[in-house]
C-alpha cells in the first residue's frame, strides 16, 4: 500500500551483520588471526550495505609471510560469489602512507570498521590514520574540497536533475560524507539529525534503486523512478522526486555550513567587533546575527530586515542567528506593513546574493511561515529537461535575475515581486498562469499591496508567457498578432513588467528556454507592441538585410552557415521550409529554432541547429543539395530513410502528438500548431503533409523545448486563402497527425 514511506535501513545493517559473519568465516578458515586483521570501509564499514553495493576490504598484517595465501583465501570465495570487491593488502605503515597520498583511501580508513582476526592492528592504523588527517587538515580539506566541487561539476545537483546521481551529486551520500570526515578533523561539528535524516532517505533510495534494477546503480533514472516510490511506499514518483529534492537541498545547505566553518578556520580568525547592518542586526565574525538586546519576539519583522541585511551585505546569516528568528518570531501582521514588504523587495534586488539568504530562509522553516503559499511549490520537481531547477528555486532564481532589469521599468519593486511569483500556480492543478493569477491576488493583498498594485501583479503573472509564446508561435508581420497582445497589456507599464520578466524568467528556466533567437523575437515584438500602444501604426515588416540580398543574387538558392545559425534565402515556392528542413536532417543537424517568412518573391529562412554529432557539415555541401532538392533531382524522403534506420525510439513513453487550429491569431491565414516529440526530419514530415492538402506555408516559427517540438505554421490554401471549409481543417489535422507517428 502507497502513501507511508517506509525505509530499508534496517536491511541493511541485516545485510552489513550477514556479510560479516560471512567474512569471519572465511577469515577463519584462512587464518589463525596471529598479526592479521580483516578491515571493512567503505558502505560495508559504515553499516550501509546496499543490495548491488561492492564490497571494500584491507587485509592488515604485521608482516607475515603467508600474508598472500590468507589474501587469495579471503578473496576468492567472494569473487566466486559474484559480489563485486575493492581489496588491498597493507602493513600498517604502508596503510597510513597510502593515506597520506590517497584521499579516497584515508576517507575509508578513518571510518574504517574491524571485522576479523587481531584487533590491535585495526586500532593502530585507524588511529595513525586519523591522526595524521588532523595534524595534516588545512591542505587535506582543501583536497576533500576540491574533490566535492569536481564532483558537483560533473554529476550536476541531487536537488535539480531528472535523473540524479544519488551518490556523487552535489547533495548526494558522498558529501555527507564529507562532512564526516571534516568532523572526524575535529575542525566542524558532525552532520546534524536533518542532514542525517535526509542522507538515510538517499540511502534508501539507492537501496531501492538496486531492487528495481538489479544491479548497484547510483543514477536514477526516469524509466525507473515510479518502481522507486512504489517499492518505498511514495505515492508516484514526482512524490519521491520531491522528497529527493528536499534531502539533496538538505545535505547541500549543511555542506555549505560546513564549509564556511572550515574557510573561517584556513583563513584564521575574524575581525573581533560587532558593526551594525541593521535595527537589531550586526556583523559579527563574517556573518550576520541579532544585536544584543534585539527580541524576534516582540519584533515581528526583525526576521526580514536581518534576510535584507544579509542579502545587502553579502554575508550569510549564523545558523544560530536562523534557529532563534525560526523558534521566536511571531507572525507577521495581515497586511504587511510597508517596512515588511520594503524589506522583502530588499532581499530580491539583492540579486544573486539573495538566493542563498532565500535558501537559508526555506531551511529554517521561515519562508512557509512568511508566504504560506510557498508550501505548494517547496520543492516541486519539474520534470520537463527545459528546466534546471524545481519550481520554487526556479522562482528565486529569476527574481535575482530580475534586479538586473529594474531600471527599465517603471515599478521595480512589482518587477521583482512579480518575478518571485509568476510560477506560484504550479501548485494547483490546471493552467498554473491562470490558478497563479487567483493565488497572487491573495498573497498581494497579505502583503499589503494597494488594490491598484495588486491588479497589475495580477496581470502579470497571467500574461507571464504572452511574449515569448506570442514571438515564437505567431507571426510578428501579422497586424492581428500585435492588435491581440497590445490589447492584452493594455498599458506601457504592463509591457515593460511583461518584457522584463521575459528576459529574467527564460534566463532562470535553462539555455534550451532562453537564446538569442528567442530575445529576438521578443525584442522585436514589444517594440512594435510599444509603438501601437503609443498610437503609431506598426513598425513595416522588415525586407531583406543586406547579408540575406547578397545570398539572394544567387538565384536558384543559396546558404549560409555561421556557427548554429543557418540561413537559407531561395525564390520563393511551395515546400520550400520542409525541402530545407530535411536537407538539414539528412546531414545530422538537429533544428532547434526556425523561422520563415517572405520579401516579395524571395523566401528567408533562420534555422538554428546543432550536429549530432562531430563538427557541422561542410556549407558548400548544404548548398549543393539545396539546390538539387529544389530541383526535384534529390529523393530527401529515401535519404531519410536510410538515416532514420539508426534513430533509436525514446527511452521511456512520450505524450501523444497533438495539432490545433488556432482560430481568431490570423485574418489572412490559418495558424496550425503542432505539438510532438522531436525526432529527426520531423520538419519535413509535417510539411510534406501539408503538401498533400495542397497547403502553402506563409510563415513559420519552429522551436525545440528539451525533446518537445512546439512548431506554428501560417497556411493557406491553393487560392492563398485561410481554411474556412471544416472537412479541409480536419483532413489537414488528420494528415499532420498522421505524419507525426
Amino acid at each position: 500500500m502507497r502513501g507511508e514511506a517506509r525505509s530499508y535501513a534496517a536491511a541493511r545493517k541485516e545485510r552489513a551483520a550477514d556479510t560479516d559473519r560471512w567474512l569471519k568465516d572465511l577469515f577463519r578458515t584462512a587464518s589463525d588471526g596471529d598479526g592479521v586483521s580483516l578491515v571493512a570501509v567503505g558502505s560495508l564499514g559504515r553499516g550501509e550495505l546496499a543490495p548491488g553495493s561492492d564490497l571494500d576490504l584491507v587485509l592488515l598484517h604485521g608482516g607475515r609471510d603467508d600474508v598472500a595465501r590468507i589474501a587469495d583465501r579471503v578473496w576468492y570465495p567472494v569473487w566466486d560469489s559474484g559480489v563485486g570487491l575493492d581489496h588491498s593488502v597493507r602493513t600498517v605503515e604502508e596503510a597510513v602512507a597510502v593515506a597520506r597520498d590517497d584521499l579516497k583511501a584515508v576517507l575509508g580508513l578513518i571510518q574504517a570498521r574491524h571485522v576479523a582476526g587481531d584487533p590491535e592492528l585495526t586500532r593502530r592504523a585507524r588511529e595513525a590514520v586519523l591522526a595524521e588527517w588532523r595534524a595534516d587538515s588545512r591542505r587535506r580539506l582543501g583536497e576533500l574540497r576540491e574533490a566535492a566541487d569536481k564532483r558537483a561539476q560533473t554529476s550536476g545537483e541531487v536537488a535539480f536533475l531528472l535523473e540524479p546521481d544519488l551518490k556523487d551529486g552535489r547533495g548526494g551520500l558522498r558529501d555527507l560524507q564529507a562532512m564526516q570526515a571534516v568532523a572526524a578533523a575535529w575542525v566542524a561539528s558532525a552532520p546534524g539529525p536533518r542532514a542525517r535524516e535526509a542522507y538515510e532517505f538517499i540511502l534508501d533510495v539507492r537501496h531501492a534503486l538496486h531492487v528495481v534494477t538489479a544491479r548497484g546503480a547510483d543514477r536514477l533514472v526516469l524509466q525507473e523512478q515510479e518502481a522507486v516510490a512504489g517499492l518505498l511506499g511514495l505515492l508516484d514518483a514526482e512524490t519521491l522526486m520531491r522528497r529527493l529534492a528536499e534531502a539533496g537541498r538538505t545535505i547541500s545547505h549543511a555542506f555549505d555550513v560546513t564549509w564556511r566553518t572550515v574557510d573561517r578556520l584556513v583563513s584564521g580568525p575574524a575581525p573581533r567587533g560587532r558593526r551594525p547592518l541593521a535595527d537589531g542586526v550586526v556583523e559579527h565574525g563574517g556573518e550576520v546575527v541579532l544585536a544584543r538586546g534585539a527580541d524576534p519576539r516582540k519584533d515581528p519583522l526583525l526576521v526580514l530586515r536581518a534576510a535584507a541585511a544579509a542579502a545587502d551585505s553579502g554575508l550569510p546569516l549564523a545558523p544560530a542567528t536562523m534557529s532563534v528568528l525560526a523558534a521566536q518570531s511571531p507572525p507577521l501582521p495581515v497586511p504587511w506593513p510597508d517596512e515588511a514588504r520594503d524589506a522583502l523587495v530588499s532581499i530580491l534586488g539583492a540579486g544573486r546574493a539573495a538566493v542563498p539568504v532565500w535558501e537559508e530562509l526555506d531551511q529554517a522553516g521561515i519562508l512557509v511561515k512568511i508566504l504560506p503559499d510557498w508550501e505548494r511549490v517547496r520543492h516541486r520537481p519539474q520534470r520537463n529537461p527545459i528546466h534546471r531547477f524545481t519550481v520554487d528555486r526556479h522562482l528565486i532564481e529569476a527574481a535575482a535575475n530580475a534586479a538586473s532589469h529594474t531600471r527599465e521599468v517603471s515599478r521595480p519593486d512589482l518587477l521583482l515581486i512579480a518575478a518571485l511569483l509568476h510560477d506560484i500556480g504550479k501548485g494547483w492543478p490546471g493552467d498554473h498562469s491562470a490558478t497563479g493569477e487567483v493565488v497572487v491576488r491573495d498573497i498581494a493583498a497579505r502583503i499589503g499591496l494597494p488594490p491598484a498594485d495588486g491588479e497589475i501583479l495580477a496581470t502579470v503573472v497571467r500574461h507571464h508567457l504572452l511574449l515569448p509564446e506570442t514571438a515564437t508561435r505567431r507571426d510578428l508581420d501579422d497586424p492581428v498578432t500585435i492588435e491581440k497582445v497590445a490589447g492584452t497589456v493594455g498599458s506601457r507599464e504592463v509591457l515593460d513588467l511583461l518584457a522584463a520578466l521575459a528576459v529574467a524568467d527564460g534566463h532562470a528556466t535553462g539555455p534550451a528556454a532562453w537564446n538569442a533567437w528567442k530575445a529576438g523575437l521578443v525584442a522585436d515584438l514589444v517594440r512594435r507592441v510599444r509603438s501601437v500602444l503609443s498610437g503609431s501604426p506598426p513598425p513595416r515588416a522588415p525586407s531583406l538585410s543586406p547579408e540575406q540580398a547578397a545570398l539572394a543574387r544567387h538565384g536558384g538558392g543559396a546558404v549560409r552557415v555561421n556557427g548554429g545559425a543557418v540561413t537559407v534565402v531561395a525564390p520563393d515556392r511551395i515546400g520550400l521550409l520542409w525541402s530545407a528542413a530535411g536537407v538539414l536532417a539528412a546531414h545530422r543537424m538537429i533544428v532547434r529554432s526556425a523561422s520563415a517568412a517572405s520579401a516579395g518573391s524571395t523566401a528567408v529562412i533562420e534555422f538554428s541547429v546543432v550536429p549530432e554529432y562531430g563538427s557541422p557539415p561542410d556549407p558548400a555541401t548544404l548548398e549543393a543539395d539545396l539546390r538539387l532538392v529544389l530541383a526535384g533531382r534529390l529523393d530527401i524522403e529515401q535519404r531519410l530513410a536510410r538515416r532514420n534506420r539508426y534513430v533509436r525510439a525514446p527511452r521511456v513513453p512520450v505524450a501523444p502528438p497533438r495539432v490545433t487550429l488556432v482560430d481568431d491569431a490570423s485574418a489572412t491565414a490559418t495558424v496550425v500548431e503542432v505539438r510532438a516529440h522531436d525526432r529527426p526530419g520531423l520538419l519535413w514530415r509535417i510539411g510534406r503533409a501539408f503538401g498533400e492538402c495542397g497547403l502553402d506555408v506563409r510563415a513559420a516559427r519552429v522551436e525545440t523545448l528539451g525533446a518537445e517540438a512546439v512548431d506554428v505554421f501560417y497556411v493557406v490554401d491553393r487560392a492563398g486563402r485561410p481554411l474556412s471549409d471544416d472537412a479541409q481543417r480536419g483532413q489537414v489535422r488528420d494528415l499532420v497527425l498522421a505524419a507525426l507517428r
